[in-house]
């Protein structure tokens, strides 16, 4: 029952969101609209940004389940963009709001747990520092996450397929270099 509180709180948000901007949606504006009682609300989370974070989370672990090996990877990004595609009035909100930090950690987070599946991969067998692996994927995080939220601040109107094909393109072979790079 606890999740299935969160959850139908996160839906009602996200109902609100098409209506008004965050920072107008209020606890009594998401407890009617779910029919529960304030305590319900603060029962689970402490305030409306808790629970962007934790939808931002649940949205993320279902984004990318399986998708970070290299082989597949690209199919993973495309999963982050689709996620976001697929709350596009909750993320522009979000994004638009003063909590637009929670969007960006929500990217870092999904790409992170992506990217670093990745470079795990790759450097398998080489005698990479665990430092040097978790920098690489810092460094492709935040490339990956710039170029998605210049796609946000666009209004998620160009094609992301195109995106992930540049993207694609460009990383071909990199993480690789990059571990090969590190460990000489």
């Amino acid at each position: 029952m606890q999740n299935t509180t969160k959850q139908i709180l996160e839906e009602a948000l996200k109902k609100l969101l098409l209506q008004k901007p965050l920072d107008k949606i209020t606890i009594q504006d998401l407890t009617n609209e779910c029919g529960i009682s304030r305590m319900a609300f603060y029962y689970h989370f402490k305030d409306i940004y808790d629970l962007v974070e934790w939808s931002c989370k649940e949205d993320a672990s279902k984004a990318l389940q399986g998708k970070s090996t290299y082989s597949i990877w690209t199919e993973g990004f495309e999963q982050i963009f689709e996620a976001v595609l697929a709350n596009k009035p909750f993320i522009l909100n979000v994004y638009h709001s003063v909590s637009r930090e929670q969007i960006e950690n929500y990217l870092f987070q999904m790409t992170y747990q992506l990217i670093s599946g990745v470079v795990k991969e790759q450097a398998e067998g080489q005698n990479i520092t665990e430092e040097d692996k978790e920098f690489i994927a810092h460094f492709y995080k935040y490339s990956f996450v710039g170029i998605m939220l210049d796609w946000i601040k666009g209004g998620m109107k160009a094609d992301y397929h195109e995106i992930v094909d540049k993207i694609s393109t460009m990383a071909k072979g990199s993480i690789a270099h990059c571990i090969e790079n590190l460990i000489k």
